[in-house]
Order: structure tokens, then sequence, then C-alpha cells
């Protein structure tokens, strides 16, 4: 295969669908999409053995176990695919509305009209629910996608795709509004970023290298965040048991997220009040405990943790802790140390928690919840395109609105410009 012609390929097919796609209406896009859940619910045998198929081999290539936790495809994530086109086609299509609507002293009226991006191409490693979260987002926001998936997904996403065309099918949309590539060759990503004539944005969502090697080649506009180094930290006003339960959920539900806690902050003056009974927690699930020196006075047994721990993002089940003497040194670390992706405060004072949430610069700031929230579906968006910590377009889990742009529209009747 000519990898290069293969990508110019896909590239030209996808941009005459995203024309056909933009003008889709509402229905036909949400028959599509419902179709695509019926697809993956009567596949589910056959996306189960395709993934045991990926899991294997990925095994036998010695990956570790916080990449074969993302990949791995479970009965409850299929449902959780299932739900989450469901909801996205429920949910209202941003595409032609039209808002802020002025007459101005000219006698025309200016708006803004939603419309698609165009071609969205998406980079992603392990994640076969990836695979249908994209597909759905960008179909419903009007968009022609090109996703490529990781080698050690390949057998999933095959079977992901099929299940997508199906639903494309059923609903009469171009098949090459969600193209698949089928190739595993890397030489398809450098392609794939350096096509503005056919691709108008990239998503990637993997590891650091492969976004920092995105960011730095793409030739188009790229929607990313490079690392998830989240953190709580609990306030000398916290209730302990919302503390306690928090850090656990944060660092626990799941280790290879972007949005686990990777630090954990705690003031000075709850330090030995809870420290103990959360190192307790933690060691008996197995998580390594990394301290500062004011941490390891109330648990002298672990770790002293280095400089290097407050800027690494484990995806592991290792936790770095820091005592604090205020929420001002707390957000301090935090924004210096954070890459900007989700932090939380866990306080029962109000007036600190609005300071925490006007001050800490991250993408999502939470009060007295979980990180492991910063998440498209359960922010009610359906699903998400990945996470963005840039500061332009969009911010946060990226769902509908951040994969469609703004033009300016105009009404007049006969108006001349005087």
């Amino acid at each position: 295969m000519n990898v290069k012609e293969y990508m110019a390929e896909l590239g030209q097919q996808a941009r005459v669908a995203s024309r056909d796609i933009a003008k889709a209406d509402t229905g036909i896009k949400n028959r599509a999409l419902l179709a695509m859940a019926d697809a993956i619910d009567a596949s589910r045998e056959k996306l189960v053995a395709a993934n045991a198929e990926d899991l294997q081999q990925c095994r036998a290539n010695g990956l570790d176990d916080a990449m074969l936790d993302r990949l791995e495809l479970k009965q409850s994530q299929i449902d959780t695919m299932i739900e989450g086109l469901r909801q996205v086609a429920a949910l209202p299509d941003p595409i032609g509305a039209i808002t802020d609507m002025n007459y101005l002293p000219s006698g025309i009226q200016v708006g803004k009209m939603r419309v698609p991006l165009g071609v969205v191409g998406i980079i992603y490693e392990s994640r076969p629910n990836v695979t249908v979260e994209a597909a759905s987002l960008c179909l419903k926001s009007g968009n022609a996608t090109i996703l490529r998936g990781g080698s050690e997904a390949i057998h999933s996403n095959a079977a992901v795709a099929e299940c997508i065309q199906t639903g494309l099918r059923v609903a009469g949309l171009p098949e090459h509004t969600v193209q698949v590539v089928k190739t595993t060759d890397r030489e398809a990503v450098g392609e794939l970023i350096t096509m503005p004539e056919y691709v108008d944005v990239i998503v990637p969502r993997g590891g650091k290298s492969l976004i920092e090697r995105v960011s730095r080649d793409a030739k188009v506009a790229v929607i990313k965040h490079l690392d998830g180094i989240c953190h709580v930290y609990i306030d000398e006003d916290a209730d302990k048991t919302k503390a306690v339960n928090v850090a656990i959920n944060a660092k626990t539900h799941r280790y290879g997220t972007c949005n686990t806690m990777e630090t954990l902050l705690v003031h000075e003056s709850r330090a030995a009040e809870i420290l103990p009974e959360l190192a307790e927690c933690y060691q008996a699930i197995g998580v390594e405990l990394r301290g500062c020196d004011k941490t390891r006075e109330v648990l002298p047994n672990i770790i002293a943790a280095t400089e290097e721990d407050w800027q690494t993002e484990y995806l592991a089940p290792i936790l770095s802790i820091r005592v604090v003497h205020d929420m001002a040194e707390a957000i301090e670390h935090i924004n210096q140390y954070g890459s900007h992706h989700t932090d939380a405060i866990i306080t029962e004072n109000y007036t600190r928690s609005r300071s925490f949430l006007r001050e800490v610069d991250s993408s999502s700031v939470m009060v007295n919840a979980s990180t492991r929230f910063a998440d498209g579906f359960e922010y009610g968006l359906g699903a998400e395109i990945g996470i963005s910590t840039d500061k332009i377009h969009a911010r946060g889990p990226v769902g509908l609105e951040g994969l469609t742009s703004q033009k300016y529209v105009v009404l007049g009747d006969g108006h001349i410009r005087q």
C-alpha cells in the first residue's frame, strides 16, 4: 500500500462527504446514530471477540497494565457506547442555529450561525470506544471524520467501524462520512496531519509523545491536551467523609485516565486527622504513596516525593501527597505543576470555594466532586471528542459545540451602504 496515496484518497472522499453531511437534516443524522447503537447492541459477541484478539496480542507484546486497561472492551463499556450514541441523538442539533441577531442603525440584521468545521481527523490509542464517540459527535455536528486508531486496537476498531457503516447505510448517508484508517503504518499519521486541503482540524487522543508530535508537525489546527496532572485539595474546612470519599475515588476509580488525580494536597491543620485514614485505604488497594517532608511526619513509612513527582502523570497506582500551609499555597502548586486539566477543592467554605474556582487556571475546576467527572459523557455532552486544555475555540471536554464554528449572517431588504 502506498500510504501517501491512500491517505490522499481518504482525504478527498472525506471532503466530498463533508459537503453532504453538512446539509443533512437532524432527523437523518439521528436515524444514523440510533442505527449505529442498534448495530453495536447486535454485535456484542463480535466486538468482544475482536477485542480479545487485540488484548492477547498486546499481552504478548508486553504492553503495560494502563494500556491494557484502556484497550479492554467490557460489556459495561459497550453499554456506555450504546447509551452515548442515543444521548447524542437526543441532544439538540447545533448546526444552523442563529444567535445574537440584532438590528443595526443601517437597518440590516447581523447575527451568527453555527456551522460544521468540515473534516475532522482524529488520532487515538487503545480505547476502541473512542471510535464510536468520535463518529457520533462528528456526525451530529455535521462533520466528516477520518479516524486513525492505534495498531494495538486494530481488530476492535474494525469491528466497531462495521457497526458505524451499518448506521450510515440505514440513514442513506455517504459511507465516507466516517472512515477508519485501515493501515497501521505510522506514516499515515504524518500524512493525516499535513493535508490542510482535505482536513480542517486534528484531535490527537493518546500519550504525550503522540500529542507532542502532532502539535509540532501538524499543518492544520489541533485540539489537544498534553497531560492529565490533576489535583484534589482538601481544605481546612473540608467535611472529612466527603474528603476521604472523593480522594479515594479520584485516584482509584481508574488509574489509566487523564482525569485521575495524581497529586493530593492537604491543609496542614487536617493532615494528622485525614492522612492516616486515607493511607490505610490506599495501601489496602495497593496504591504507592510518595509524600513531602510534612506528609512523612504523619506517614513516616511512605516514600519521599521528589520534584519530578509533582510533574508526573503516573497513569498507575501511585499518588504524590503534599501538605500545604493554606489554599493560596495549594493554588500556587496547582498552577505551577498542573497541566490545566482538572482540579478540585473539598471544602464547606463558600467564599473559599468561589476563590478556588476563579483562581485555578484549568479547563475543569470542581468543588466537592471527584476529578473523574471531567468527561463528556458525565457532563451531559453525550460523549466527547477529547479534552482541550487550550484557551482558544474549545476548552475542557469537547462535545458537539466544540466541533462547530460560527459565521456571520446578515439579513437585509435591498439595503446598500451609504
